[in-house]
């Protein structure tokens, strides 16, 4: 969503143009057998470390499992995928970096270090282990598909919800009319949840006011509510106020925003859409391609009509709720000014930083994130 204080007025957006040179008539030189060789050469030597590495792994496995009685293990063929770590040695346990900030190994070991952090969570001692997932605006159930892999290997319980006209639900976005329209498939799970169930709800950019508001309606089912890059309103604020605060200070989304007139341009807009040649500029900028081409096929249009709506929380439901905030320090949609400005002026329990992060960590900082949501889940009652 980022700063949505715009102006609602119709605008070209110019696109991207992006040359590339390619040198033709390439021509092999009296070197390119001695080249190859040498190709051949290090790649003997990446097999052997891969061999090595593997064979080490695989030691440590056998021994961790040894010590607890078992050896009987089933073999997870996806966990070198999920966790890659760089070459060299780590210390024990660090968590492997995000693969948006160095290129997957195919040399990962069997074991990895996350797996020793979720070998250390004792669900018993939580006050809940589920996880509800919330996207932002234009976003969808799918873009936490990395985390939600995550927390499940962990052994927690994760929902990723679909809000109305977002992801695989239908609903065309341009009808919705109020918040309550756009949250309603979260506020219909809490409703279903049974008594004394708890969750984790965690919202993500204008998934922040969405939470906000289901804090208001089941207070006593939410455990705790992260936001991560999110809107963090006050009460009697609507999103638009909060971003407002800041008007003028992201010209980069007022570039790629996009209003929509489905009542015609004598009315309000409808909609909002981004103009996909800036999303990566604008919501990835540190995100693996991969993601960012997931994102350009799957985002969807965000209501107006919510983004107005001015919440009313009070301190006896909404302010009972714990929070806590994830900062993004490289987010473009976002900015960490904004962000550092929502948390002084509704100061949530704890604030956590997520360096390298662009506005979508779920993609850019995954295990960083994960690491952090774990972190969370295990801060006592108090």
């Amino acid at each position: 969503m980022g700063n949505l204080c715009a102006c609602f007025e119709k605008k070209p957006v110019a696109a991207k143009l992006r040359s590339s040179r390619r040198s033709s008539n390439v021509q092999q030189g009296p070197n390119s057998s001695k080249s190859w060789n040498r190709i051949r050469t290090s790649r003997n030597k990446f097999d052997d470390s891969m061999l090595q590495e593997q064979a080490l792994a695989a030691a440590i496995l056998f021994r961790q499992h040894q010590q607890n009685g078992s050896v009987s293990l089933p073999f997870d063929r996806s966990t070198s995928l999920r966790y890659p770590t760089s070459s060299g040695s780590k210390r024990a346990g660090q968590l492997p970096r995000s693969s948006s900030s160095r290129a997957r190994s195919l040399t990962d070991p069997l074991l990895q270090p996350q797996q020793l952090v979720n070998q250390e969570i004792k669900h018993d001692d939580l006050e809940t282990d589920h996880f509800v997932l919330v996207h932002g605006g234009g976003f969808g159930a799918w873009c936490w598909y990395k985390t939600i892999a995550l927390l499940e290997e962990g052994g927690f319980k994760v929902t990723a919800i679909d809000l109305t006209g977002s992801g695989i639900h239908s609903f065309d976005t341009n009808e919705i009319t109020s918040l309550s329209q756009y949250v309603k498939p979260l506020t219909d799970f809490l409703e279903k949840l049974a008594n004394g169930e708890k969750v984790i709800l965690v919202g993500h950019d204008f998934g922040g006011t969405c939470i906000s508001y289901a804090m208001e309606l089941f207070p006593i089912k939410i455990a705790k509510a992260v936001f991560i890059a999110a809107a963090m309103v006050t009460n009697g604020q609507s999103t638009l106020d909060m971003f407002s605060q800041q008007e003028g200070s992201n010209g980069l989304m007022r570039q790629a925003q996009i209003f929509l007139y489905a009542n015609g341009n004598d009315h309000p807009p409808t909609a909002i859409e981004l103009d996909k040649s800036l999303l990566r500029d604008l919501l990835f900028n540190q995100s693996p391609s991969k993601d960012v081409a997931l994102a350009s096929v799957s985002m969807r249009q965000t209501p107006f009509a919510p983004v107005l709506e001015k919440l009313s929380l009070s301190d006896m439901k909404y302010g009972s709720v714990r929070r806590f905030y994830i900062e993004t320090l490289e987010d473009s949609a976002i900015p960490i000014t904004l962000q550092e400005s929502m948390i002084n002026s509704s100061p949530p329990e704890k604030v956590f930083r997520l360096k390298g992060a662009d506005h979508s960590p779920f993609f850019s900082k995954p295990q960083a994130l994960h690491k952090l949501l774990v972190e969370i889940s295990k801060i006592p009652s108090t």
